[in-house]
Parts: C-alpha cells; sequence; structure tokens
C-alpha cells in the first residue's frame, strides 16, 4: 500500500532530473534522507519500486509508501535450499525468493550483491546453505561455528562392519583432530541422520567409510537453531533480524 507524496504530479514538460532529487522536491526532505527511502524500496514510480536515487524521472508519478522508515536497511542474510552439486551463487536471484516466506522482510535488489557464504558445505551436498551481507553474521559464524550442532542427513550404501555402530559412536578423528561427541541414528534402512558439530569438508563421508558405508547423498537441515523450514529445493528466505544461530 501507498500514499501519493503532496505534489507528486507529473511534471508538464519533458525535463528529466535524478529520482532523488524529485523526492526532494515533494517531500523538503534533504538529498541524504531521499536516498534512504530510494534505497530502502519505499519509493515507487509509476507504482513500480525504483532502488536508484540517480533513476531518471520526468512525466512519471512517485510516490512514497505510507509507512516509508528513514532507518538504513539491515544487512539480508539468505537462507537457500540448495540443490545437490549446485552454485549456489545461481540461485541467489529475486524470482527464487520463497513466496511463503514469513520473515516479513521487504525484497530489495540490495540484497545481492556482497553476499558471502557461511559455513560452506560438504562437496556435493545439499541442503541448507547461508550467505550473508552482514559482517556480523559472517564473524559470529568463523568464529562459534565450529561449537554449533549441525543437523545432517545421509543416505547411505553398504553394510555395517562388525562393531561399526560402536566404533562410529564412540569416538574417532578426522585429519589428525579428534572429532567432538556426535549422536547419530538411523531414520530408515539407508538413511542416517548425524547432530554434530565441528563439520568439516569431508567429514561426514569420512565417518561413514570407516564403518563400511558410502554416503551416497548429503543433506544439511539445520545449523545451530536456525533450519530450512519448508523452503523447497532452489528456493530461499531470509533469516529474521531477530533469529540467531
Amino acid at each position: 500500500m501507498s500514499d501519493a507524496i503532496p505534489g507528486s504530479t507529473p511534471r508538464a514538460t519533458d525535463e528529466t532530473i535524478r529520482l532523488a532529487k524529485r523526492v526532494v522536491e515533494i517531500t523538503g526532505c534533504s538529498r541524504s534522507e531521499a536516498e534512504h527511502y530510494i534505497q530502502g524500496g519505499w519509493v515507487r514510480v509509476d507504482g513500480e519500486v525504483v532502488e536508484e536515487p540517480q533513476f531518471k524521472v520526468g512525466r512519471q508519478r512517485v510516490e512514497l509508501d505510507a509507512d516509508a522508515r528513514l532507518a538504513a536497511p539491515e544487512p539480508a542474510t539468505l537462507l537457500l535450499n540448495l540443490p545437490a552439486g549446485a552454485n549456489g551463487a545461481e540461485y541467489l536471484r529475486p524470482e527464487n525468493h520463497w513466496p511463503e516466506d514469513p520473515s516479513g522482510w521487504r525484497l530489495l535488489k540490495r540484497h545481492f550483491p556482497r553476499l558471502a557464504e557461511a559455513m560452506p558445505m560438504e562437496p556435493g551436498a545439499a541442503g541448507l546453505a547461508i550467505f550473508s551481507q552482514d559482517g556480523r553474521v559472517l564473524r559470529r559464524l568463523q568464529e562459534d561455528g565450529p561449537k554449533l550442532e549441525q543437523e545432517i542427513v545421509v543416505d547411505v550404501d553398504g553394510e555395517l562392519a562388525p562393531y561399526g555402530w560402536s566404533r562410529l559412536t564412540g569416538g574417532t578423528s578426522f585429519q589428525g583432530w579428534p572429532v567432538p561427541a556426535f549422536k547419530v541414528s538411523w531414520q530408515s534402512e539407508a538413511r542416517l541422520r548425524f547432530a554434530i558439530k565441528a563439520v568439516r569438508p569431508g567429514l561426514i563421508a569420512h565417518l561413514c567409510e570407516q564403518v563400511g558405508l558410502r554416503a551416497l547423498a548429503i543433506r544439511r537441515l539445520r545449523v545451530g537453531r536456525v533450519g530450512l523450514a519448508k523452503v523447497p529445493v532452489g528456493l530461499w528466505r531470509y533469516l529474521p533480524v531477530n533469529d540467531r544461530f
């Protein structure tokens, strides 16, 4: 919903000016405030949101959303349900936003540049992939990531080696480092569920190989308290501001 800014009727000439200047003219705000409004996705030109202050307008109708705020938009964190073996960056597009996203975030162009992946998954794995512009989130996951429990399901093939279960749950090492205690259970005859910390690339496949099993497919469902929820494969949702890993 939007309300027209007073005085936002189209100009009578074909002269074009920057959108930021038009917003200043018709609201009386400062140039920096006008740019905040525009970059925050609060300004519409002929009914379409425009986020570029330098956008040229002439006869178009300019409107400001009724609930427009001057606060700078928060940097975004996107949670993608990554298809197996895919390049996550290829899916971080507006058209792949989950329509049922309950976060309340407004979809903005500025949420897509400078996204960095946090806590990369096993090679070829699927499931919860985390991309963020927020230095606080990236720092937290880099520093505290090894302490966060991850929920991972693995489709396996092969036959469990004699005493394999006790070997798997009784403590092991990987690349010369001890693996912290973890939980593992059968979800079905061919699927294991791990609740495990300090996951490094190759660890899950290694744990399976140690007991005579071959990991066919690996899917991450959760990191800390944040999970995929019902996001379909190939789509993403926003991480709400108040949610913490």
